[in-house]
């Protein structure tokens, strides 16, 4: 690895830790679904929110442990760092349809050997028509089989796998242990009216709670077993380690922490056991350097432990985040690519008393992240007017080190946004990054606060310009609302687009609801759950209600496409009449590749306005078009509105992570000029190399998006060479760009890849010898290597912005 010399270098054991866990191989991993299935097949009398804590106890207490012969920190999530473990209560379908094909894949492969396919093969029977994939489809009403059939919704991640997309509450773990949690679920047990019809099924909640925090205190224990036996045939330091590893285990995360490695444990192993409890990704480490920060001050000042041996630590659980693994399915993949799983740490931002929450801790992080240069975790940094000069000028130099991180959220757009959807106001101060560039509450906020149907806007367009049906399968979306080629007007075609994404948004509402009502009542997650304010007082778990705050969004993908698009329509077809309609849909069903459909294309691309240059004319198009899908999905409540949670409702979302390219792939030519099935934009980006008149424009034509209104994430990617960094006045000249964007234009996130064209081509044509090149993807960050080539190809194309 590069030499960070402003950073310093990773210790040298930490250095080869590294190296080891990037070295693993992915396998597929059985263990956790043979364990998994044994619970089910003899507990199935049990209700399904006892049979998770079973399943839980069973993994937990069974599972193969390890402690690596270089690491501080302990706990895995599979039998060997980096394995993918195997979740058939959620499917097994795509499991084994992709059984020989997981080494066959052009990215994101995984290995599988024999035995596990054997494991697997055994196992499949139990599961056919008995997991949540079987059970959301038979809950989907025919009015949407259509949109399942052509997988036009995306929600393959929402039926193969949990929710997650949150932030568990960290600084009552640390203060409190779970123990606090258990004599608190113990009270609330026995205080129940068993009389009252609810109480029947918080009895089972409370006596799951309790089972669930036995058995992650008997996973923490039996590393401190195995922590003692290795130590007793160790020899100095390491010895000496593996007996303070044993002495910490015993206590934590059971008992409160006491220490800055406690803390570290403690956080390790329920961000860890959350993901054996639950394959949802996303899973976040909320204000890290807020609730660390009181133990790493104490242990500072009283010299148990020196600013090195911290970053150190702190490297080391980076490292042991990377290890967390997850198999996805073909189709997914192209939404997800580079298997990423979005653990997000938060730094930086105000305090709950509006105060700049920035301390050493949040240095140290910078520090660390920079050192170890992983994809995991996902680091975002929360901006605000008055936020510390020497810490804005560090996360700087991380950005030069060109892996992506960190991204960088607005508190100036995102605490106002969060008042006035009645989060109140000292939680809306206290907001963390989740996943990509979504926001919530850490510990208070419900499941998926993003991430939940995909609306494909340019695909809709062409599905209102071709009287309801879709041009990719010719299969009927909505009614008939006419034929571009009769429109005589762009208002016409601009109210043909509203009935249409406003049909789609009410048939996307349907298929979330029936998938929501599916999971809460096949997987509810018991110790997520417990860890969530206030599913123990409501008695409810997470898709019940049991979270303080409850609010959706949904992904909206090809914002600068759809602009892109209508402003060649509304200035060739309607304003100059340069076209007409019919040679302009003939171009767009030819794929533009008869000579005169080629002409056509170059008039779409050349001669109209783009978005991301600071163009009213266009910008505005696609805000108007926009504001339908969002008067149209706050309508829709979700399923557990009035059931306990403030909000319950939905709101907009552009993190489209790297959807784009698979979104893409099944859209044919758009009236921008762009051909059948060439990757969309991503996020809110401009288009590629059509925003011509540098970043601050794009900053503009971003910032006129309703971004008080697309809560679930307003996603901005940026390029620029090195060589633009590599100032000090360029340095200045992009603090100074952001701070506008963020103070005077509402700039709702950002996020830089910081690597040169000619790098990208090269680690292509040469993958060898840029094995640690990381790029940010979308709303994070992966290793080039393992992407696919559609989706190298679509980083490589961006723009390279200069200052």
């Amino acid at each position: 690895m590069e030499n960070t010399q402003h950073f310093g270098q990773l210790t040298e054991r930490m250095q080869a830790f590294r190296e080891e866990v990037l070295d693993e191989k992915p396998y597929i991993d059985a263990q956790r679904a043979v364990l998994a299935t044994e619970v089910y097949k003899q507990h199935r009398n049990q209700p399904r929110v006892m049979l998770r804590a079973l399943m839980l106890k069973k993994i937990l207490e069974n599972m193969d442990l390890y402690i690596e012969d270089k690491t501080l920190i302990v706990g895995n999530q599979a039998t060997k760092n980096c394995n993918a473990p195997i979740f058939p209560e959620y499917t097994m379908e795509f499991v084994m349809n992709e059984l020989d094909l997981f080494e066959k894949r052009d990215g994101d492969v995984f290995y599988i050997t024999e035995e596990t396919k054997r494991q697997l093969r055994e196992i499949a029977p139990f599961w056919e028509n008995n997991n949540l994939r079987a059970r959301g489809a038979a809950l989907l009403p025919e009015e949407v089989d259509v949109f399942m059939e052509t997988g036009f919704f995306g929600m393959e991640g929402k039926l193969n796998a949990g929710d997650a997309h949150l932030a568990v509450n960290y600084q009552k773990v640390l203060e409190y242990g779970l123990e606090g949690y258990e004599k608190r679920a113990r009270a609330l047990k026995k205080d129940l009216d068993l009389t009252d019809p609810d109480s029947i099924d918080k009895n089972i909640f409370y006596k799951a709670v309790l089972i669930t925090i036995e058995a992650v205190k008997t996973y923490a224990d039996r590393f401190a077993k195995l922590a003692l036996e290795e130590a007793s045939q160790a020899l100095g330091q390491r010895k000496k380690e593996l007996l303070e590893i044993a002495d910490i285990c015993s206590k934590v995360p059971y008992q409160k922490a006491s220490s800055f490695k406690e803390a570290v444990q403690s956080v390790w192993f329920i961000q860890l056991i959350l993901q054996i409890e639950s394959n949802g990704h996303s899973l976040s480490y909320g204000r890290f350097d807020q609730y660390m920060y009181p133990y790493y001050k104490k242990d500072i000042e009283l010299g148990k432990i020196t600013k090195e041996e911290a970053i150190e630590l702190l490297g080391n659980l980076w490292i042991k985040t990377l290890t967390i693994n997850k198999v996805r399915s073909q189709s997914h993949t192209l939404s997800s690519a580079g298997s990423p799983m979005y653990q997000n740490v938060t730094i930086g931002g105000q305090t709950r008393d509006k105060k700049d929450a920035v301390n050493e801790l949040s240095f140290a992080v910078l520090q660390s992240v920079a050192q170890t240069r992983l994809t995991q975790p996902n680091l975002t940094v929360r901006y605000h007017a008055n936020l510390n000069k020497h810490f804005f000028d560090e996360c700087i130099e991380v950005m030069k080190l060109g892996f992506g991180m960190p991204a960088l959220n607005n508190d100036e757009i995102i605490i106002p946004s969060f008042i006035d959807f009645g989060v109140k106001e000292e939680d809306a101060y206290d907001y963390s990054a989740i996943g990509c560039v979504e926001t919530a509450i850490p510990g208070k906020w419900g499941y998926r606060c993003t991430g939940m149907s995909y609306m494909n806007f340019p695909r809709i367009l062409l599905a209102a310009m071709n009287n309801g049906v879709d041009m990719t399968t010719g299969k009927r979306f909505t009614k008939g609302y006419g034929y571009f080629k009769d429109m005589t007007s762009y208002e016409e075609l601009l109210a043909v687009w509203d009935k249409t994404v406003r049909e789609l948004t009410r048939y996307s509402v349907i298929v979330e609801n029936a998938i929501d009502k599916a999971s809460e009542r096949d997987v509810p997650d018991i110790l997520c759950s417990t860890l969530t304010d206030d599913c123990l007082g409501r008695g409810k778990t997470i898709k019940e209600g049991g979270a303080v705050y409850d609010f959706i969004s949904g992904l909206q993908v090809g914002i600068a496409n759809m602009a892109d698009s209508l402003a060649a329509i509304k200035k060739l077809v309607f304003d100059e009449k340069k076209l007409t309609p019919s040679q302009l849909w003939d171009a767009i069903i030819d794929d533009f590749t008869s000579e005169d459909s080629q002409k056509i294309q170059n008039m779409l691309i050349n001669d109209a306005p783009k978005y991301g240059n600071d163009n009213d004319d266009v910008d505005q198009l696609v805000v108007a078009a926009y504001d339908s899908y969002l008067d149209e999905i706050k309508k829709y409540p979700n399923t557990r509105y009035n059931r306990g949670p403030i909000g319950g409702i939905r709101y907009g979302g552009t993190s489209s992570i790297s959807a784009n390219v698979g979104q893409g792939m099944g859209t044919m030519a758009t009236p921008d000029g762009r051909k059948a099935h060439e990757p969309l934009a991503e996020g809110c980006s401009p288009a590629h190399n059509t925003d011509k008149n540098g970043p601050t424009a794009v900053f503009k034509s971003v910032s006129k998006l309703r971004t008080e209104k697309i809560t679930g994430g307003v996603l901005l990617n940026q390029k620029m060479t090195p060589s633009m960094l590599s100032t000090e006045e360029n340095k200045q000249k992009l603090e100074m760009l952001i701070r506008t964007f963020f103070n005077r234009l509402h700039g709702y996130h950002v996020q830089y890849n910081i690597v040169s064209k000619e790098t990208l081509l090269d680690a292509q044509a040469h993958p060898e010898k840029h094995k640690d090149l990381i790029v940010r993807v979308a709303g994070y960050s992966a290793f080039f290597n393992v992407l696919s080539k559609a989706t190298q190809d679509d980083i490589i194309g961006r723009t390279e912005q200069s200052l």
